[in-house]
């Protein structure tokens, strides 16, 4: 559970991270545009003649700041959209579209709401939402209706609905069930949101009324979340909602700390930017400009001799980079790979950095990385009287000398091998590797060994373009259709291997979609990148067994062998063993006592697992997989145990035809490996029930 929890929580944090992209540009458009508008600074610069009121750059930067603003104007939505795509398993532009269409039904719903019982009793508890006078829920609400939107994509959007209603059927269901759940949440927020609104009012008086040493356990939790990528789920609360403080801004309540620097810096007259604001932002430039400089240095002084120019030219590369972006990984990333220790340093001292600039009453904020950028923008051109940016170079001299002495002292003292004081490969890590390693420590085998297997026989992780598959077959796209090793595939346990072009068919039978899964878990997890360099585990074995079984036939029909199939597939016996039956009627039965295995989401096939053993797969049609499920009828589910003749499902063999598809239905012992012989007791006509194969 813990597990879970944790990978949710993984998933939501880089969910945040497409809306989080966007204040970049939002905030340089407001930077420069708020920046060159400010009187004071072109008074003070003599630029009131060039840039001032009435001027053609001046309403150019007017545009610059307005396309600034309604950025963050509108960041409930964004956000809403944002979580719904990172959230969405597929089909992402379903889930961004349906999100939109949620989030304009609830706050349409509050606002009906709001007109006909009254606002509730709360200062601020109001305000225009895209439009629509609603609760004051900011990102909250975005991120309500991102999260819950995908949780209905991800469940819905493959749903198959009555024929009469096929038409909404898949992902055209999403938009409307999202729109029929949020009208409900919209009633629900209007009496639950008031009182939670109050809770997060006193949460974030608690937090405001902490102090300096809120400030500095603010800073330290944020930078010790970063390995596990949960930081953005942690200070996104503190930016955009009322834990991070609330402020009338321009006649206007504003909630979060990003808000409200942003609201300050687009609106004149402003003294002194919001230092209860900027404590949630202002830490991190001394620490990404100098502090991480100063530990590069520190490695760069402790690697030996000869290794200095590589590692030099490496952590100058990373300095620069965090100074003028605040991208940090790499250095953070080397840190944590080769002493956890110095991390932890780290982390004290980033804490230590919010809490100096908010005593130093430091009001510089950022988009998101602050570094010299941001600085510049949105302290340098600001003006010291308003941000008192100065204290951010003089703190950040210290800085780099303390984190020079301190880590030159812990890399010599515990002999870290930091890049270059060993003879290993000098690189600096990052996430990927830190991932990788856990990954091999606890690495067991199993579904990884198939799909690392696999993907050597198609040629790589880098060779491999596309990965699907179909009821029986993995259908994949490679780059280089020669680097394919069919053998190797084989090998994996397919029954047979297809080439055309870049297109590699693998046929592995109905278990086909659960490889496929596992085959995209692992080219996605840093074990595959690892893969090349150590040897593949022999195939498994297959077992034998030596007991006979009757495979009656599921359905009224003829029997033909399955070489008169002539698809292609079931035809070559590339999925097994069998027969099929060309059927006289549309109603399907347990061919022998067995369990369930697998109901495919299309209803054209089921795997059964039969008492002795057999494993059968019954395919209604060739290629009907198409037909997504339209024609068919399942009265079973993964799990039943059956007897023979019980209904397993029915279909329209007159909708098949008409689709341009044939009904003829094989059935398959996709385990045939496991037995000897496979014998025809039965063609032509036959009735349900009638013995048709014996398999020993």
């Amino acid at each position: 559970m813990k597990d879970k929890i944790f990978g949710v929580l993984q998933r939501v944090g880089r969910s945040f991270m497409l809306p989080i992209a966007i204040l970049p540009v939002a905030g340089l458009f407001l930077g420069i545009g708020g920046s060159f508008t400010n009187e004071t600074m072109l008074e003070a610069y003599g630029l009131m003649g060039i840039m001032g009121p009435g001027t053609f750059i001046n309403a150019i930067l007017q545009v610059l700041n307005a396309a600034g603003s309604i950025v963050f104007s509108n960041l409930p939505i964004i956000f809403a959209m944002g979580a719904a795509i990172g959230m969405a398993k597929q089909e992402k532009e379903v889930a961004a579209l349906s999100a939109a269409i949620a989030f304009f039904v609830m706050h349409a719903t509050i606002g009906a709401m709001i007109t006909d019982f009254g606002a509730p009793d709360l200062s601020g508890a109001t305000a225009s939402v895209v439009g629509i006078n609603s609760l004051q829920m900011g990102v909250f609400g975005g991120i309500l209706v991102g999260l819950g939107v995908a949780a209905l994509h991800n469940k819905y959007y493959k749903i198959q609905l009555p024929q009469v209603l096929s038409f909404f059927s898949g992902t055209r269901f999403v938009p409307i069930i999202s729109a029929a759940v949020y009208l409900v949440v919209g009633i629900a927020m209007y009496y639950i949101w008031p009182v939670i609104q109050t809770g997060i009012n006193a949460l974030g008086g608690f937090v405001l009324a902490s102090g300096y040493a809120g400030t500095w356990l603010y800073g330290f939790i944020e930078r010790a979340l970063i390995p596990f990528g949960l930081h953005h789920v942690f200070y996104i609360p503190f930016w955009q909602t009322a834990l991070g403080g609330t402020a009338m801004v321009g006649g206007q309540l504003v909630e979060g700390a990003q808000n409200i620097f942003f609201a300050e810096l687009a609106t004149p007259g402003i003294q002194h930017f919001s230092v209860e604001a900027t404590r949630f932002m202002a830490g991190k430039f001394p620490l990404m400009i100098f502090g991480l400089p100063g530990a590069a240095l520190a490695l760069y002084r402790c690697a030996k001799p000869e290794n200095r120019k590589v590692v030099g030219g490496l952590l100058l590369s990373a300095a620069l980079t965090s100074m003028l972006t605040g991208i940090t990984e790499p250095l953070e990333f080397t840190f944590l790979f080769v002493a956890p220790a110095m991390y932890v340093v780290h982390c004290v001292f980033a804490g230590a950095s919010y809490m100096i600039m908010h005593i130093l009453n430091v009001g510089v904020g950022l988009t998101f990385s602050g570094g010299l950028i941001d600085l510049t923008l949105f302290g340098i051109m600001q003006g010291n009287e308003k941000t008192s940016w100065l204290w951010i170079p003089v703190v950040g001299v210290v800085y780099f000398v303390l984190y020079y002495f301190v880590f030159s002292f812990m890399i010599k003292k515990f002999n870290y091998m930091t890049p270059g004081r060993d003879d290993s490969e000098i690189k600096l890590y990052t996430r990927k590797d830190v991932n990788a390693r856990k990954e091999a420590e606890g690495q067991n085998g199993g579904d990884d060994e198939l799909s690392r297997q696999i993907m050597l026989g198609l040629g790589g992780k880098a060779n491999i373009s596309d990965v699907d598959c179909c009821i029986t077959r993995l259908r994949c796209t490679v780059h280089d259709a020669a680097k394919v090793d069919q053998q190797m595939l084989k090998d994996t346990g397919a029954s047979g291997v297809i080439c055309k072009g870049t297109g590699v068919q693998v046929v592995y039978g109905p278990r086909v979609s659960v490889i496929k899964s596992d085959l995209e878990a692992y080219l996605a997890s840093p074990a595959s990148n690892l893969a090349e360099s150590a040897p593949a585990a022999p195939a498994a074995e297959t077992a034998q067994t030596g007991a006979a079984t009757i495979v009656a036939s599921p359905l009224a029909g003829n029997v033909i062998p399955l070489e008169q199939i002539g698809d292609g597939v079931f035809s070559e016996k590339m999925v097994g063993e069998g027969f099929a039956v060309e059927p006289t009627d549309n109603k399907v039965y347990a061919p022998a006592d067995c369990t369930v295995s697998t109901v495919f989401g299309t209803k054209h096939a089921v795997g059964l697992v039969l008492d002795g053993g057999v494993e059968l797969l019954i395919h209604m049609g060739i290629d009907t997989v198409q037909l997504g499920g339209a024609p068919f009828e399942i009265a079973i589910k993964d799990g039943d145990k059956l007897k023979k003749g019980d209904l397993i499902g029915s279909f329209d063999a007159q909708a098949i035809i008409d689709a341009g598809y044939r009904t003829v239905t094989p059935v398959i012992v996709t385990n045939s490996d496991s037995y000897q012989s496979f014998d025809l007791l039965k063609t032509g006509a036959v009735e349900a029930g009638e013995a048709v194969l014996e398999v020993k």
